[in-house]
């Protein structure tokens, strides 16, 4: 396990708030994961979220660190519209690439040229053997679940990984940061102290890579 930060190359965003007040309501809207979460307004989710080349450098960050080739195969677990697997393929025409979504918008909307390689479902529960996956990858997915999905969710991860694994989690170190999570979350229902993730993970016998999406001053 290493605690690494893989998604480095994205820009950054300054988030100090949604623009809008969030009500309970845009927070129940946000957890549907349809289009007012993709593409409606900021105070229910992305605000717009549409391809701008954002996750190649993310790709290429991935394909160096562990290695990948034309002959890897990787899964991308809460792949939304499958941006980061349409790069991974660009990159590496010949790798076998998979992804898996809650949201039924995101998959009729995501990149043509990988659609046929995403499926609806949950985390918790997915639809690959053992040891199917190179890599698997959950970024800013797995917080989503209740904490005894998101427990299942790991073990899922681990089950098809054959040799790594690269989750991104809300968390924080600080009480400070944690209330700045709190202000900006729609979605997440597990969210915890870094502290207590990595126990987690421990508990569950998760073995891959971890980094947190924590909001600084």
């Amino acid at each position: 396990m290493a605690e690494i930060d893989l998604l480095d190359a994205l820009p950054k965003i300054e988030r100090k708030g949604r623009g809008e007040p969030v009500t309970p309501a845009d927070r129940e809207i946000a957890c549907h994961f349809g289009r007012e979460y993709f593409d409606g307004p900021r105070n229910q989710g992305y605000g717009g979220y549409v391809y701008d080349g954002r996750w190649k450098p993310v790709a290429r960050r991935l394909m160096d660190y562990y290695q990948l080739d034309a002959s890897s195969s990787v899964a991308d677990i809460g792949c939304a519209k499958g941006f980061l697997l349409g790069d991974l393929k660009d990159l590496l025409p010949g790798m076998k690439i998979a992804g898996l979504d809650i949201s039924e918008y995101a998959y009729k909307n995501s990149l043509e040229s990988v659609r046929p390689m995403i499926c609806i479902g949950n985390a918790r529960d997915l639809p690959w053997p053992d040891r199917s996956f190179d890599l698997v990858l959950a970024i800013n997915t797995l917080h989503n679940l209740e904490i005894a999905e998101c427990r299942k969710a790991l073990r899922e991860i681990q089950r098809i990984s054959r040799k790594a694994a690269y989750v991104v989690v809300d968390a924080y170190h600080n009480e400070g940061e944690r209330e700045r999570l709190l202000d900006w979350i729609l979605t997440a229902k597990t969210f915890m102290h870094v502290e207590e993730w990595k126990q987690l993970f421990r508990e569950v016998g998760y073995s891959g890579d971890y980094y947190w999406f924590i909001l600084e001053s």
